[in-house]
């Protein structure tokens, strides 16, 4: 993928051809755009622009982004971060995307959705959730970031391993999980601390849906123990047009341990746009 101006205040990539409504993809925690790369490359007649969340690839930390958006000093959110996918579609003249997120990027998605749902010409939530955290959930979340920012540094979260890929890719894929345990130990601390306590401090957007007046696409993989199939049923009850697909001897990562079943459901719905 191509990166665009360096000017935005996230890292941009667009693939494809540029015509017609491009797909939007948001990466999951605590990766970055490239874990994409699989999916786009069996798409190439789809127009794709990703970014890079704050802290990740190549965007700048969130405190930058947040002062770019016009929201200096603004605590961890979501709501910056989607405040700064639109400020990157409006320079790039893009004013209607359909926005795919794995995991973060689904809440991510779901964010852009509240606050500029003039952007949206359809929606992809893969692998995530639109509920809140529960107490449980968020104090997690809260020591991880505690701990990055610490001694453990981006140790904090190698034990994600364990619930980012389905037991077939553990134990059909030594490739792809060692893979994973690379980009994992690369997570830099300082993203991994704003991330979680984005995540952490997410509302309950499941009503967001019920107002959701565009093609829909909620995915999971078979073997995700991260989200469940009760979110997926949450989501797809309350999207007036959805399909819902759950890709077999997957787990949370499904964009990298399933990319052509992701990508043949990714254009499915880019198809429903633009028809």
């Amino acid at each position: 993928m191509a990166e665009v101006s360096g000017s935005e205040p996230l890292a941009a990539y667009r693939s494809g051809p540029h015509h017609g409504i491009p797909i939007l993809l948001l990466h999951g925690f605590p990766l970055d755009a490239l874990m994409w790369e699989d999916v786009v490359m069996r798409m190439p007649e789809v127009p794709v622009i990703s970014v890079d969340a704050p802290g990740f690839g190549d965007s700048p930390s969130f405190a930058d982004v947040a002062y770019a958006v016009g929201r200096p000093g603004a605590h961890p959110s979501l709501e910056v971060v989607a405040d700064a996918v639109a400020a990157v579609l409006a320079r790039e003249g893009i004013h209607r995307v359909i926005p795919v997120g794995l995991s973060m990027g689904g809440y991510v998605a779901l964010a852009l959705a509240e606050r500029h749902y003039s952007l949206l010409a359809g929606i992809g939530l893969l692998d995530t959730k639109s509920t809140a955290d529960d107490a449980a959930a968020r104090a997690n979340r809260l020591r991880i970031a505690d701990a990055a920012e610490g001694e453990a540094g981006s140790t904090a979260v190698a034990p994600m391993i364990d619930g980012l890929l389905g037991a077939t890719t553990k134990a059909e894929r030594p490739d792809l999980v060692a893979e994973v345990i690379g980009l994992l130990a690369a997570a830099p601390p300082a993203g991994i601390a704003w991330g979680q306590r984005a995540m952490a401090a997410r509302p309950d957007r499941t009503e967001v849906l019920a107002a959701l007046d565009v093609p829909a696409l909620v995915l999971r993989g078979a073997e995700d123990v991260l989200s469940t199939q009760e979110a997926v049923e949450t989501m797809a009850h309350r999207l007036a047009d959805v399909e819902v697909v759950v890709v077999p001897e997957a787990g949370h990562m499904t964009a990298m341990e399933q990319p052509d079943e992701v990508a043949e459901a990714l254009r499915r719905l880019w198809e429903r746009v633009n028809v």
